[in-house]
């Protein structure tokens, strides 16, 4: 199994959701990150025109999306499901932090279907709907305002399942960079930066403190690329006449 197909047996479960326009917003959010399989449990209103919109490219995970009575039938061939609820629970397993569940049910993916559950937007997941999964996550929120849009919850869940799931890499190259500078040309920017400042008055040669030095580093830092010299050394040029 690859690393992307693991995701593809990771329902996301909307469980009584009541705006249409998180339903869109959920779909949108799992697609951008591999997710694809939406599970709606009596949506107050789907489908309908403000999910649509607000799904922009993901308006496939809608049509595609399975509608249920109830949550024992979303979850019927899973062979588990973590409930994510900001609420304490009085129950016999321990809660993980989203990251740790994420990690745990992408483990649980390679073996058959699993579900993440989510609740209302108002009320959350009842007792007995979180009676029905095996694990339940939380996000880890500051602590004075804990109370997260539906949609937003799925877009961290989904982004930690893709942490867990995928092994991303580097960030990808910047492929319009220019060729790099040699050290040639930035000493050449450096001369004619301080023969512009001494020309100009605002470097006293004779009191020169460390201003070239610093200016030194901080193009050392940045990295500078031929055209980015070219274009100071014009600019320059410019001012000098």
């Amino acid at each position: 199994m690859t690393q992307e197909s693991v995701l593809s047996r990771i329902r996301v479960v909307l469980s009584h959701p009541s705006h249409p326009g998180n339903i869109g917003a959920a779909a949108r959010a799992m697609k951008t990150m591999g997710l694809s399989r939406l599970y709606l449990v009596n949506p107050k209103i789907f489908p309908d025109a403000q999910a649509d919109a607000m799904a922009s490219g993901a308006a496939d995970l809608l049509a595609n999306a399975c509608v249920c009575h109830s949550l024992a039938e979303a979850l019927a061939g899973t062979i588990s499901a973590t409930a994510l609820t900001a609420r304490r629970r009085d129950l016999a397993t321990d809660p993980a932090w989203v990251r740790d569940a994420a990690a745990a049910i992408v483990d649980e993916g390679r073996a058959g279907e699993v579900a993440l559950v989510f609740g209302n937007e108002s009320a959350g997941l009842s007792n007995d709907e979180v009676s029905l999964c095996r694990h339940w996550a939380l996000i880890p929120t500051g602590t004075e305002y804990k109370s997260l849009n539906l949609a937003q919850a799925v877009q961290i869940a989904c982004y930690e399942l893709r942490l867990a799931a995928v092994d991303v890499g580097a960030p990808p190259l910047v492929t319009e960079a220019g060729e790099p500078a040699s050290h040639e040309e930035v000493e050449a920017l450096i001369a004619h930066l301080e023969r512009a400042a001494v020309a100009s008055g605002f470097l006293d040669p004779a009191k020169p403190k460390r201003l070239m030095p610093r200016m030194r580093r901080m193009f050392a830092r940045a990295g500078l690329e031929k055209e980015e010299v070219n274009i100071l050394r014009g600019m320059l040029s410019s001012f000098e006449k």
